[in-house]
Order: structure tokens, then sequence, then C-alpha cells
């Protein structure tokens, strides 16, 4: 359904257990913290813009979106609708078409990933609106711009924090599809583990689906059920359950530690304000033109950082450890640390079959 609001609360039925309510304070919180933007001048006429989600708002990946637009809307810059859990079986391509044709709004977000065809199908008949999707794939002139989460720094350190304080020497990771996008952050994780801890073992599961918390606890559970004590929860559902095993957890896309303050040692982020703000601004000053935005989602610019470390996690973090954690990070941000990219699927994966 199309919205008009500052937040997007979840639906209650897509949220069980005992964190449902902390996710959605978590949320209201999120909302407000992002980047402010500068205000809009007295009289300029707010940009309007349109976002498509495929999966329903409080996945994390659409949110990160979601709350950078919200943020823009707050400052008076845009006007924002959207639409929310359009799915992956051709609807993508109905919702695109029918707001481009009835309401024309400057810029389209959203997120591309599993209908890449239905989006640039319909950019390309619009070609006077700004599409601005994550994609696996490059910008299409005149106006089809992309963006990804370039998180795989902070998952970095986040994985030297996992790997400094699990004393079972076993680390559990679940993540939602083996694509790329997802090896990239899994794989950087892991090495970051691997510098604090050379014997450590990280058995990573894939969920083949993005958005399925039921699914993602239980497989966070068979970790832990392998020895697993530090869990990084690359998809919703997995905090859940380090919390019900007095475990340490990582979260990621946002700062989840409100989730279960006494078990997220932190979380790896992905801060949408900078790419949002400079595509508006763009269009503000008709200067638009497509792009590949991956630059702006990376440490350098502030689109990806890791969350402060939480002190007062389960089993906390020795000093020592945070203090690499901070000189690491100190590195990547001065550009003499770089944190390979490594996009392939890590080796051992448990995949269930599609």
């Amino acid at each position: 359904m199309d919205v008009r609001c500052f937040l997007a609360l979840p639906n209650p039925r897509s949220l069980r257990g005992p964190i449902a309510i902390a996710t959605i304070a978590l949320l209201i919180s999120a909302c407000g913290g992002a980047a402010t933007p500068t205000d809009v001048a007295e009289g300029d006429a707010p940009v309007t813009v349109f976002g498509a989600y495929a999966t329903q708002i409080e996945e994390p990946w659409d949110g990160v979106i979601h709350t950078a637009l919200n943020a823009e809307m707050e400052a008076g810059r845009i006007e924002y609708t959207f639409t929310d859990d359009i799915g992956y079986s051709g609807d993508m391509e109905r919702v695109l078409r029918e707001t481009a044709e009835q309401d024309a709004p400057d810029i389209i977000f959203g997120d591309a990933f599993g209908n890449e065809e239905a989006a640039r199908a319909v950019a390309a008949d619009y070609p006077d609106t700004a599409f601005v999707f994550g994609s696996g794939g490059g910008p299409v002139e005149p106006n089809f711009s992309v963006f990804d989460n370039w998180i795989h720094e902070p998952a970095y350190l986040a994985g030297m924090i996992a790997g400094g304080v699990s004393e079972s020497n076993v680390v559990g990771v679940v993540g939602g599809y083996p694509v790329p996008e997802v090896n990239r952050i899994v794989n950087a994780f892991i090495a970051g583990a691997q510098e604090t801890n050379e014997a450590v073992e990280v058995k990573v599961t894939f969920l083949n689906s993005w958005f399925d918390p039921a699914a993602a606890k239980e497989a966070a559970l068979a970790q832990v059920g392998s020895g697993a004590d530090v869990l990084f929860a690359e998809r919703f559902g997995v905090i859940e359950a380090a919390q019900e095993n007095d475990l340490v957890a990582i979260g990621n896309m946002s700062d989840q530690q409100e989730l279960a303050p006494e078990h997220v040692a932190t979380s790896v982020t992905w801060n949408m304000a900078p790419t949002v703000k400079y595509v508006i601004d763009q269009v503000m000053a008709a200067s638009y033109t497509a792009q590949d935005l991956k630059d702006f989602s990376m440490v350098g610019k502030g689109g990806a950082a890791l969350a402060p470390i939480n002190a007062d996690v389960a089993g906390g973090i020795p000093d020592d450890l945070a203090s690499l954690v901070a000189e690491r990070e100190a590195e990547i941000k001065a550009g003499t640390f770089r944190v390979d990219i490594n996009e392939g699927t890590p080796p051992g994966s448990t995949i269930p079959d599609a």
C-alpha cells in the first residue's frame, strides 16, 4: 500500500517473540538517527520521491534507504511516499509504471535485486524521472543510477571483535543469498575474525531468502548447537537466538544494540544519507546524471561504519581488542589499510536447495 508517513512500523504478524517490541522501538529511534540534511530554503518546491521496496520495510536493507528518505522529508526537502513488500513475482514493474505514469515523481528509489529487468525497463520508458536503485549492475544513461551497501570495511572490524571474544573458537554467520553483495560482507567478516584469532572456525549458513526471521533464528540455533558462541546476524532473526542462549551477537545494516542490549557487541552499519542527499542535490540543481554511487556507501564518505562497541555485552570486550579495532578503523579511514573485496561464496557454506 502507498503510505505517506515519517515511520513505517512493522506488521506485528511478521515479528514474533520477545524482541518484537524492541524492534519497533529501534525503528522509531532509527528514523530520527540519520544525518540531518540541510533544510530547504523557504519557497523552494520540495522534490517528490517514491520508494519501491521488494521486502517489508522492517527488513534492514530497505529500512536503511527508508530512514534516509524520512530524514530528508522531515527537513522539508522532499515529499515522500512508498510501497513496500512488492516481492519478486512481476509486481515491481506494475508498481513502477503506475507510479511513473500517474504521479510522475522526480526520483524513484528502490532495490532492483531480483527485479533488475523490471526496474531498468520502466526507467528506459520514463527518462525524465531519476531512477536510483540498489543493483548489482551498472548505471544506464540518461536516468538509471545504481548503489549498493559497500559495508565490507566495518564487517572486517566486526569480525575482529567476533574472533577476539570467542571462547569456543567457533563463530556463526547467517546470510541471505550467496550473491556477491553478501559474500563480500561475509568474507570480510571472516578475514577480520582470522586476524584476531588464528584458530577460529567460521560457520556460514545462507537462507536463500532476504527476509525470514524464523528461518534465520533456526539456522543460528543450529550453529550454536555446533559450538558457535558468537553470531553475526547478516539477516534479521539471529540476534534473538543469541539472546536466548546468552551469547554475543553482531548486528547488520543498522545499529541493533537496542534489540538485545546485553548481547549485541556492535553492528555493521550502512548509512544511505550521503547517497540520498547527493541525488536530491543533483535533482534540485537540474544536474542529475546516471551514475554508479558506490563511493557514497563506503567508510570514506560516511556511508558505512562500525557502530559503537558495547562494553557491557555479555563477557565484555577486552580493552586491548577494542584498541586494536580502533587502530584498524583509523587506518581504513586514512586509506592505509585496505579490506580486500572477495565476492566468492565462502568455502564450506551451507546453502539450502533453491
